[in-house]
């Protein structure tokens, strides 16, 4: 089947670009195109912000340390905190 496209010059100028960088026609490029946009759709595949991207990654590495992370900087904040409060309170 044909079909015809218009494009602006610009996007048709970096289509030929893009087809001449991996050595194929254009009509290629914008085959696998569609053929990428069609797997996300059967897929049910949304455009993903960074944070859904690696959501799956967070908190997954252990740091191979005795504490756990979260709890040392917890604690070390509190600290400084105190510690910031205790010098405003003795600079009056």
């Amino acid at each position: 089947m044909t079909i015809t496209v218009r494009l602006p010059r610009a996007k048709e100028a970096a289509l030929a670009r893009l087809a001449k960088t991996k050595g194929q026609t254009k009509s290629n490029v914008v085959r696998h195109a569609i053929d990428l946009i069609l797997q996300g759709e059967t897929a049910g595949a949304t455009p993903k912000g960074p944070y859904e991207a690696m959501a799956h990654l967070i908190g997954c590495a252990d740091s191979g340390g005795t504490e756990v992370l979260s709890e040392s900087t917890g604690r070390r904040f509190a600290a400084l905190m105190k510690e910031r409060a205790r010098a405003r309170r003795h600079s009056r």
